[in-house]
């Protein structure tokens, strides 16, 4: 009498998942140009074509402009990274991989694992060339080696969030028609936070959005710890762990309704 077969738990299940979607990425052209060009065309945008508004009476930042930007398109690639990944769950759903992962599984919460750590090193892949570039361009960092570690903690803390978020709707869609609805509230709410300016220089609604609006800690903290200043730290980082709390539970929900679907 044959053994009965076993099926991957949670620790086998998240790395076949995590090596064929890093896999796909690095050998598809279509997934990897765009991860990597369109951080530096925003950073090359703001950082390059919009330098002279660090000339703006009232702009004080220690760094430089390109340091600036640096922070706010560091925690952008962050973020779409991790959009950019639940297009690659909603596409696996629709080719029929994800149910089979789904009926590979023991514990399917490995399947998000898995998924997590591909988004983690597509980032990861993002991050060192986008660094590379602004040093080669000339940019100033005044925080010490802890302030940068802190600086890329707090990016890979919203990417695990937006990776989440991105889960959550992509196995409840199980449809790249569903990307929109993963895009657009990230892309929404990166863009009403202080992207050119410091928040002190907004005025009128955007001000008034910016103030509230969680981002805005992410990167005030951020661009403090590339200026050696530290400010808000405790506040961005209880932000980014809580999203990712939040998100957890989503995705699980999403996670819940595939399986419910079969």
């Amino acid at each position: 009498m044959s053994a009965p077969r076993r099926t991957p738990g949670l620790r086998a299940i998240s790395s076949a998942v995590a090596w064929r979607s890093i896999h796909n990425f690095l050998t598809n052209p279509a997934f990897l140009i765009p991860s990597l060009i369109f951080p530096l065309f925003f950073f090359a945008s703001f950082a390059g074509g919009l330098s002279s508004i660090g000339d703006v009476p009232g702009f004080e930042f220690a760094s430089g402009y390109t340091a600036f930007q640096f922070v706010f398109v560091l925690l952008q690639s962050a973020a779409f990274g991790g959009v950019f990944t639940g297009f690659a769950i909603a596409r696996d759903f629709e080719t029929g991989f994800g149910r089979r992962y789904m009926l590979a599984a023991t514990n399917r919460n490995g399947i998000v694992v898995g998924y997590g750590i591909a988004a983690l090193f597509r980032a990861l892949v993002t991050w060192t060339v986008l660094t590379a570039v602004a040093l080669v361009s000339g940019m100033q960092i005044d925080g010490s080696g802890v302030d940068l570690f802190g600086l890329f903690l707090l990016a890979v803390l919203l990417n695990i969030a937006a990776t989440l978020w991105a889960a959550g709707i992509a196995m409840r869609i199980r449809s790249i028609q569903g990307g929109p609805l993963m895009q657009m509230p990230v892309f929404l709410i990166l863009f009403v936070a202080p992207v050119y300016v410091p928040l002190d220089l907004l005025s009128g609604w955007i001000h008034t959005v910016a103030s509230v609006n969680p981002v805005t800690a992410l990167l005030e903290a951020g661009r403090g710890l590339i200026s050696g200043d530290p400010v808000v730290i405790v506040l961005a980082f209880a932000i980014a762990i809580g999203l990712g709390f939040v998100f957890a539970v989503w995705s699980r929900g999403g996670l819940r309704s595939a399986e419910a679907a079969g």
